[in-house]
C-alpha cells in the first residue's frame, strides 16, 4: 500500500522525538517533514534537536530542514497527516489552522481534548467515539482533529475499560507517581526532585477526572455523554525518568474477586488487536503475579511485537479493598511518552487509516 505522508509538529521536543523515532520506519506512514518553533525553523533537524531518547537520530530525519509550524509549510510537503506535540500555548490555534487546511491532525496536546466535537481516543477503549468526526466535517472543516489523553490517564483508562464492561464502576480513586519526562527535559530542576517527591502537578488531577469520564462515556445523538463515575485523583512527581505508576481503588457495581478481575484484564482486547494494527500490542494490559510489580525500570517497555514496546499497560497487586464491599485495588504502569503520548497517537492514526478515515 502507498504510505500516508506525515509531518510531526513540535518535533524537537521529547515527545516529538519519540514520534520521529517511531515513524522513521513505519510501514503505513512516511515521515516527510519535521516542524518546530521559529528558533529551530530553517536548521537541519540533526542540529536543531538535542536528542534525548535512546539511540541515534533516524537517518530519514537527520538532514531534514525544520519547517515552521504553519499550515502553508506543512501543506507544501504533500502531507495529509499531522502529529502534534506542540506546546500548549500555541497548540490550540495551530491545530485548528492545520485541520482547516485539510489535514488529519492527531494530537497529544491538551488544547482540544474536551471540545464538544473532538474525539479523545485510546484506540482499545473508545474507537466508536471517532463518529464525532462527522460533526467536524459537517461544520465545513476540510480536515479534522483527534486527540489522545493526558499521559497519566492513558494507563488508568486501559485498566478501567475492561472493568467497566464486565462489572460496572461506581467510583475511582487514583494516586499517581509520575515520571520526570512527563514535564519535559527542563521541566523539573534537579535540585527540586533529587531526594524528594513533589505532591503537586498543575491541572493534572482535574484532567484525569474529566478525561476519564469523557472516554468511559458514550457518543450518542451527536454529542458526548460523560460517564457518571466520580474520579478522585492525587498526582505526584517522582524521581523516575520514564513510566507513570498509579495506585488505583475502584468501587465496582457488583462484587468481583481479584481472580475475576485479573482474568478480565488479561482477556481485554480492542479494535487495534482485532484489526492487527502495526503498533498494537498483543495484549493492551499485562497482569504481573509478583507481589512487587509493576516497576517502572522493569515494566515500562512491555509490549509485543517489537514495534509495540512501551504500548502495554502493566497491572499488578490486584486485591480486595476492605473499605468498600465491592472495592478492588491494584497498581498499573505505562510508558508515558509512548503509550501516554506519541505511541498512542500513532496507533490512533493507524485506526483512522484502517477505517478509511485518512
Amino acid at each position: 500500500m502507498e504510505r500516508t505522508k506525515a509531518v510531526v509538529c513540535g518535533a524537537t521536543g521529547m515527545v516529538g522525538q519519540v514520534y520521529v523515532a517511531m515513524l522513521s520506519d513505519h510501514p503505513w506512514f512516511e515521515l516527510v517533514g519535521v516542524a518546530a518553533s521559529e528558533r529551530s525553523a530553517g536548521r537541519r533537524y540533526g542540529d536543531a534537536a538535542r536528542w534525548y531518547i535512546p539511540g541515534e537520530i533516524p537517518d530519514v530525519a537527520r538532514s531534514m530542514t525544520v519547517l515552521p509550524c504553519t499550515a502553508d509549510a506543512v501543506t507544501a510537503t504533500g502531507a495529509t497527516l499531522v502529529f502534534s506535540a506542540l506546546p500548549s500555548d500555541v497548540a490550540g490555534p495551530m491545530e485548528h489552522s492545520l485541520a482547516d487546511a485539510g489535514m488529519a491532525v492527531v494530537a497529544d496536546t491538551a488544547s482540544h481534548r474536551m471540545d464538544a466535537d473532538v474525539p479523545l481516543i485510546v484506540p482499545e477503549v473508545n474507537a466508536d467515539h471517532l463518529a464525532a468526526l462527522s460533526v467536524q466535517r459537517a461544520g465545513g472543516r476540510k480536515g479534522f482533529i483527534v486527540t489522545g489523553p493526558n499521559c497519566s490517564t492513558a494507563a488508568l483508562i486501559l485498566s478501567l475499560k475492561p472493568l467497566q464492561a464486565a462489572f460496572g464502576i461506581r467510583r475511582v480513586i487514583v494516586v499517581t507517581m509520575q515520571a520526570l519526562s512527563g514535564a519535559g527535559y527542563a521541566g523539573v530542576p534537579s535540585m527540586a526532585i533529587v531526594d524528594n517527591l513533589i505532591p503537586f502537578i498543575r491541572n493534572e488531577e482535574e484532567k484525569i477526572a474529566r478525561e476519564t469520564q469523557k472516554m468511559l462515556g458514550s457518543w450518542s445523538d451527536g454529542s458526548f455523554q460523560p460517564a457518571d463515575i466520580p474520579v478522585s485523583a492525587s498526582c505526584n512527581r517522582v524521581a523516575v525518568l520514564e513510566g507513570h505508576t498509579e495506585s488505583v481503588l475502584v468501587e465496582l457495581d457488583r462484587f468481583a474477586s481479584p481472580e475475576e478481575v485479573e482474568q478480565v484484564l488479561r482477556d481485554f482486547q480492542g479494535e487495534p488487536q482485532r484489526l492487527h494494527l502495526p503498533t498494537a500490542p498483543e495484549h493492551p494490559v499485562i497482569v504481573r503475579a509478583e507481589p512487587d510489580r509493576p516497576q517502572p525500570r522493569l515494566d515500562r517497555l512491555a509490549g509485543e511485537p517489537a514495534r509495540a514496546r512501551g504500548m502495554t499497560a502493566v497491572a499488578g497487586r490486584i486485591r480486595r479493598d476492605p473499605a468498600f464491599v465491592t472495592g478492588i485495588k491494584y497498581t498499573v504502569l505505562s510508558h508515558n511518552t509512548i503509550r501516554g503520548a506519541a505511541g498512542n497517537a500513532i496507533l490512533t492514526a493507524e485506526l483512522l487509516a484502517a477505517k478509511g478515515l485518512l
